[in-house]
C-alpha cells in the first residue's frame, strides 16, 4: 500500500515513513475495499451475481484503484451478458495498471473473437429494439426477437426478464416460470427474477423450486423359490420345512402348455417389442426434426448476420462513391476556375463567363472562393449577357428546360432586366409550369409598375394559369418583342441599354 500524499510505501505505522502524513483513515478505507472484494468473490463463486456486483461496486467506491475488484466486476458483468460494461471495467483497469494486468488478456481474448463481440453488440441493440416494440404494443414481435437474442447470447439476464414480463402480461405463467428458472441458473439471487417468480407462484398457486431434480429408483429384492428344493419358514417358534412338490403331466398337456407358451410369447413380442420399436422410430424422427430445426435456426441467424454485413458494406461503398463524386466535382470546379482565370487575365470575358457557369462555388476553398468572387464581380455583366443569349436561343428552339436554367441564372445576376424576366415567364408558361410563370409575371408587375409591361404581365396573372392558351397570340407578340429588344443598342462602354415606355 502506498501513501496517497507522496506515494511512498507504507508500513505498520499509522503515519507515512516518508512525509509523516496520517494514513490511518486511508488504511481503513483500503481494508474495507478489500473486505468487500472478498465478499464479492464469495458471492460470485456461488453464482450470486447480483450480490457480487453490489459488493464489488462498494469495494470500488472505497478504492477505485482496486484492480482485482475491477477485473472481477468485469467478469461478473460478462457472465450476465453485459459485454460492453465488462469491457469498460477492463479498459479502466488496464489504464490504471498497464503492466502485468490480467485485464489485458481479457480484452485481447474478447477482441480476438470479433464475430462473437459483434453478435453480443447486435443482441444488445436488438434488445433495445424489443423494448421499443413493447412500448408500442407489439409484444408478438418482441417475443420472436427475444428468443433469437437468447439463442445468440444465452447469458443476457435482461432479455430473460423482458420475455418473462411479456408472458406474465399475456397470462402464460408456465412459460414465464420456465424462462425465469433459466435466468435463476445464471444469477440465483437476482431480485427481479425472484420478484417475477413470486408473481407466477401467486397466480398459479404453485411454489417454484429452483433446486435441480434428482431422480431415484427404488429397488426391491425379490426372492424366488427354486423349483425342486425345500422351503423352510418359521411358524409359532418352530421351523417348518416344506418338501418340494412334483406334478406329473401327459403328452397332450405338455403340447398344450407349449402352444400356450408360444402364443403368450408372440403376444409379448407384439405388445412389447412393436410399440418399443415404434417409439424408437418416433424418437429418432423427433431428434432429426429437432436437429434440423436447430440447424435451420443457426443458419437463419448466420444469414441475418451476413445480410447485416452486406448492408453495412453497401452503405460504405455508397458513401465512398459519394465522396469520390464530390471530389471529382471539386476537381472539375478547380479546373474550370483555372480556365476562367486564364481567360479573364487574357481579356476574354465571354469565354471566362462560359466557364464560370460550370463552377460550383460551394466546393471551393477560402482562397479559391476569393478568386472566384473577384472574377465574378468583374465579368458579371458579361455572364448575364451570355446566359441571357443562351436562354433566348433555347427559347426560340423550344428547348424550354434549358431556357429556364440559363434565364434563371441570368435573373439571379440582374433581376430587373425585363427581357430576361419576360422570356423566363413565357418559358415556364410554355413548359406547363403555370405557377412559376405567374410568379415571374408578378415580379414584372412589381418591378415595372404603371408600364405597358406590367399591364401585359397582369393579363396573364388574371387568367390564373388555366387561361394561358387564350393568350397564345398575345404571348407570341410579346415574346417576339422580347426577341427584338435583344438587339438594343449598346453604349461605347459595351453596356446594354433598354428603352422602356412608361405609361403615365
Amino acid at each position: 500500500m502506498n501513501c496517497m500524499n507522496c506515494g511512498a510505501l507504507l508500513n505498520d505505522s499509522p503515519y507515512c515513513p516518508s512525509c509523516g502524513f496520517d494514513v490511518e483513515v486511508q488504511k481503513k478505507i483500503w481494508h474495507l475495499s478489500n473486505l468487500y472484494y472478498n465478499q464479492g468473490l464469495e458471492k460470485a463463486e456461488i453464482r450470486d451475481l447480483s450480490g457480487a456486483i453490489d459488493l464489488l461496486k462498494r469495494s470500488l467506491k472505497f478504492n477505485k484503484l482496486n484492480i482485482q475488484a475491477r477485473n472481477l466486476l468485469g467478469l461478473v458483468y460478462f457472465e450476465t451478458g453485459e459485454a460492453v460494461a465488462a469491457l469498460s471495467e477492463w479498459v479502466i483497469s488496464k489504464n490504471i495498471m498497464p503492466e502485468g494486468n490480467i485485464a489485458s488478456d481479457y480484452i485481447d481474448r474478447l477482441q480476438a473473437n470479433a464475430n462473437k463481440l459483434d453478435v453480443i453488440n447486435q443482441t444488445i441493440k436488438k434488445y433495445n429494439e424489443c423494448l421499443s416494440c413493447c412500448r408500442k404494443g407489439s409484444e408478438d414481435v418482441a417475443v420472436i426477437q427475444l428468443k433469437k437474442i437468447l439463442v445468440q447470447n444465452p447469458k443476457l439476464i435482461k432479455a430473460y426478464h423482458l420475455l418473462a414480463l411479456i408472458y406474465l402480461k399475456n397470462e402464460s405463467y408456465e412459460k414465464a416460470r420456465k424462462i425465469l428458472k433459466k435466468a435463476a441458473r445464471i444469477d440465483r439471487t437476482n431480485s427481479t427474477t425472484l420478484r417475477f417468480l413470486k408473481e407466477v407462484d401467486e397466480q398459479t398457486g404453485t411454489t417454484t423450486s429452483l433446486e435441480p431434480r434428482r431422480w431415484g429408483f427404488a429397488t426391491r429384492e425379490k426372492e424366488e423359490q427354486p423349483r425342486g428344493q425345500s422351503v423352510a419358514y418359521m411358524a409359532d417358534n418352530e421351523v417348518i420345512i416344506q418338501p418340494p412338490t412334483f406334478r406329473e403331466s401327459s403328452m397332450a398337456a405338455t403340447l398344450l402348455n407349449l402352444g400356450v407358451g408360444f402364443l403368450v410369447g408372440a403376444c409379448l413380442v407384439w405388445f412389447l417389442m412393436v410399440p418399443a420399436n415404434t417409439q424408437r422410430i418416433n424418437r429418432e424422427a423427433n431428434e432429426k426434426v429437432t436437429e434440423y430445426s436447430n440447424t435451420m435456426a443457426s443458419q437463419a441467424a448466420e444469414l441475418t448476420r451476413m445480410e447485416e454485413q452486406i448492408a453495412e458494406s453497401e452503405e460504405t461503398v455508397s458513401s465512398a462513391q459519394d465522396q469520390i463524386a464530390q471530389a471529382q466535382e471539386q476537381v472539375t470546379s478547380y479546373e474550370n476556375l483555372i480556365k476562367a482565370y486564364n481567360s479573364y487575365q487574357s481579356g476574354e470575358y465571354t469565354a471566362a463567363a462560359n466557364v464560370m457557369q460550370n463552377i460550383d462555388a460551394d466546393l471551393l476553398g477560402v482562397d479559391a472562393r476569393e478568386i472566384y468572387d473577384t472574377i465574378y464581380s468583374n465579368i458579371q455583366s458579361t455572364m448575364r449577357r451570355t446566359l441571357k443569349s443562351q436562354g433566348e436561343q433555347a427559347f426560340y428552339q423550344k428547348n424550354y428546360d434549358e431556357a429556364i436554367s440559363a434565364l434563371t441564372q441570368a435573373m439571379e445576376i440582374d433581376d430587373t432586366d425585363y427581357e430576361t424576366l419576360n422570356l423566363l415567364a413565357h418559358s415556364y408558361r410554355l413548359n406547363g409550369n403555370y405557377d412559376q410563370a405567374v410568379e415571374i409575371f408578378q415580379k414584372i408587375v412589381d418591378t415595372f409598375p404603371g408600364t405597358r409591361r406590367a399591364t401585359d404581365a397582369q393579363r396573364y396573372i388574371d387568367n390564373g394559369g388555366h387561361g394561358f392558351d387564350d393568350l397564345e397570340n398575345d404571348s407570341s407578340a410579346d415574346t417576339s418583342g422580347a426577341g427584338q429588344n435583344s438587339g438594343n443598342s449598346r453604349t461605347s462602354s459595351g453596356e446594354e441599354t433598354t428603352e422602356d415606355t412608361v405609361e403615365q
